[in-house]
């Protein structure tokens, strides 16, 4: 079987990178709590002079690094992921100021989950490599022998507790993201995983001519 056209999985990865940036930011604006990783790199970001898309993509550089030992190899999706979503965050953050209103900032907050997801879905299924973080836990799976859910646990456990301590907002949206954000990715990746194409099969003229080529319909 023979992959997609390579251009549409750079066109699905930029979307859903940007994507996954934009809806960081509104999270960040509703003020009601955000997923652990960004919880992180928000605590981070306040006991620094750094935006919270450099703290974001310094965090991924980080963790890029930590691949090393664990031998895992990056993709071209893997690499864009480090720095496109913390540019789109701080974009983001820069264009729509904190809304006064608490319907408002409700808004903000179910249309980041919802759209975290589907972003997510979007990147993974363009299938040029996982992010940064996915691949630290990955790899510790892989070298450690233990389950899936243990490691993810720890390690979103660890950077939730650590980042709330040094001033990340844990919140309303921290539960409902957890609650709601497998779900919403699962349901995004049968949309948008990009499949292979079945090679060209041979049609079989009657009468023992030579086959001819088929191609796939379009």
């Amino acid at each position: 079987m023979l992959p997609r056209p390579v251009p549409r999985r750079l066109l699905q990865l930029a979307v859903g990178l940007v994507l996954y940036g934009v809806t960081m930011g509104l999270m960040v604006r509703s003020g009601l709590g955000l997923d652990p990783w960004d919880v992180f790199h928000e605590g981070l970001a306040t006991r620094t002079p750094l935006s919270f898309g450099t703290v974001t993509i310094l965090v991924g550089v980080v963790v890029l690094l930590a691949w090393i030992p664990l031998r895992q190899r990056p993709g071209v999706g893997t690499v864009a992921n480090v720095f496109v979503i913390g540019l789109a965050a701080d974009a983001t953050l820069w264009l729509v100021a904190e809304p006064e209103h608490l319907a408002l900032r409700i808004a903000f907050l179910l249309l980041g989950i919802v759209g975290n997801g589907v972003a997510g879905g979007l990147y993974i299924g363009a299938g040029l490599g996982p992010g940064p973080r996915d691949g630290l836990m990955t790899g510790i799976v892989r070298r450690t022998g233990r389950s899936v859910r243990l490691v993810r646990t720890s390690i979103e456990l660890t950077v939730l507790a650590v980042g709330w301590l040094i001033g990340g907002t844990v919140g309303l949206g921290t539960v409902l993201y957890a609650l709601a954000i497998g779900p919403i990715v699962q349901l995004a990746l049968g949309w948008f995983t990009v499949r292979p194409v079945e090679p060209m099969s041979p049609t079989v003229v009657p009468g023992g001519a030579t086959p001819t080529t088929s191609t796939p319909a379009t």
